[in-house]
């Protein structure tokens, strides 16, 4: 355990707890979370709750367990697919189920893993556990990712992401019918206020912006092409939730779990379909493309003929 003793600073008076804490520690909303549902948050003798609020000067005993730190296992991924293999970079075609790269609470497989059980040697950069990811799929979300191999493939990427000259193109089944049909969400995404591992579009999130267009429309949803100008955390699935035409299957999101059992998806219909890049190496522009997986595919073309 870890423990402090120390008085609120003047510019935390009046905050809540959970974010509070996360600023004077240093630590993440989680753990301070975590912290606080053990009881380990005392201002002045009383117990604090996350939505309780901080008194400056007063005085706060905190102890909590050292974060976890995760962990690179080096663990075979059969069907992830090699699209494309160089000196500088990997392409693969990450199936649903699987992590990019390992973190505190997943116990699943990871691309970073399924390439060092392949013996791939990826770039050094970045943190220990996610070296050579710069950028990154939901574990339930399919398709195409770049891995850096050389370490000028990595800063050259990360750049690339940083300054949106990636094309990043996905398809998404979605309930209902969007209203226009081809459209633009500009909208903020953050941390949702009340469930920890969902985000939300929040006035204090980061700027966002997902463009699609439709591509089928069918009695019960429609195929989307969408292309991602910024690359938040779940953004397709919180700006098309938002939209009120959430990923089919996406019951994380408000999908209709009936509809999900009925078309047989255990998880969202999204699947990056296009990556485009300038190659970090000899600096001409590259294109990759997959195809839809199984469940998807037999997700589609039921939905096609209902």
């Amino acid at each position: 355990m870890e423990s402090r003793f120390l008085q609120v600073p003047p510019g935390l008076d009046g905050t809540r707890a959970d974010s509070g804490l996360a600023k004077l520690l240093g630590l993440s909303r989680t753990a301070v979370v975590t912290m606080l549902d053990d009881g380990g948050a005392v201002q002045d003798g009383t117990v604090l709750g996350k939505s309780d609020r901080l008194r400056a000067d007063a005085w706060l005993d905190l102890s909590w367990r050292p974060r976890e730190e995760p962990r690179l296992v080096a663990t075979p991924v059969p069907d992830l697919g090699i699209v494309h293999d160089d000196d500088d970079i990997v392409v693969v075609d990450k199936p649903a189920g699987v992590a990019a790269h390992p973190s505190v609470g997943w116990q699943g497989p990871t691309v970073v893993g399924a390439l060092a059980a392949a013996g791939f040697q990826v770039a050094t950069s970045g943190a220990a556990e996610r070296q050579g990811v710069v950028h990154r799929l939901d574990a339930g979300t399919s398709g195409l990712m770049v891995v850096a191999k050389s370490e000028r493939a990595y800063s050259a990427l990360k750049a690339a992401f940083h300054d949106r000259e990636v094309e990043k193109i996905y398809h998404a089944a979605v309930q209902g019918h969007p209203d226009p049909l081809t459209g633009t969400i500009d909208a903020p995404i953050g941390r949702h206020p009340s469930h920890e591992w969902r985000f939300a579009v929040v006035s204090s999130g980061k700027h966002a912006i997902t463009h699609y267009e439709t591509l089928e429309a069918y009695r019960g949803g429609s195929l989307l092409e969408i292309e991602l100008e910024t690359g938040r955390t779940h953004q397709i699935r919180v700006h098309m939730a938002a939209h009120r035409h959430p990923c089919l299957g996406d019951t994380m999101y408000g999908a209709d779990p009936t509809v999900a059992a009925r078309l047989g998806l255990s998880r969202q219909w999204l699947h990056a379909m296009r990556l485009g890049f300038r190659h970090p190496g000899t600096g001409e522009r590259v294109v990759f493309e997959s195809t839809y997986p199984a469940d998807l595919a037999a997700a589609l073309e039921q939905l096609r003929q209902e």
